[in-house]
């Protein structure tokens, strides 16, 4: 099976982004979580990103709050689908951390989530069904989830 990199900037963004695994687990997905910030360690964030289809990921989701460069950074890096979600924890509520993540330049795209647990939850559904393109088993799995009402 694929697995997916979930990449966040500080240690005080493990509970929002516990969501994200939660469901990646749920759908049978891979995945590894790793502490990389964009401003503190950029050279490791790049050299991470640029190895990452080579160490066999197909996605990497990253969680970042107020200044939040990681998922942007990350894309500039890599060829892979990088899901961006911004996380709360600033004056601002996460308000800063959404436009960080969702004004990229044409041509480095960001998939940008909703802020938070929700986003984290819902980074994980939306890798589910693009890996269901090529999956019968998750395909199913997902229309039951739906019909189960779209939460665990």
């Amino acid at each position: 099976m694929s697995k997916v990199a979930i990449l966040i900037g500080s240690k005080s963004d493990k509970d929002n982004i516990k969501n994200c695994q939660k469901y990646l687990d749920y759908f049978g997905i891979e995945n590894e979580l790793l502490i990389l910030s964009a401003h503190r360690n950029p050279a490791q964030v790049a050299e991470f990103s640029t190895k990452a289809r080579g160490e066999g990921y197909v996605a990497i989701v990253a969680a970042a709050g107020m200044a939040a460069h990681l998922a942007g950074v990350v894309a500039a890096h890599t060829t892979l689908p990088v899901i961006g979600v911004p996380m709360p924890g600033s004056a601002l509520q996460g308000v800063d951390a959404l436009y960080s993540t969702v004004q990229m330049p044409t041509g480095v795209p960001v998939a940008t989530m909703a802020i938070g647990s929700a986003g984290a939850a819902n980074a994980a559904i939306f890798i589910a069904e693009m890996l269901s393109l090529g999956s019968e088993k998750l395909e199913k799995k997902l229309t039951e989830f739906r019909k189960n009402g779209a939460r665990l």
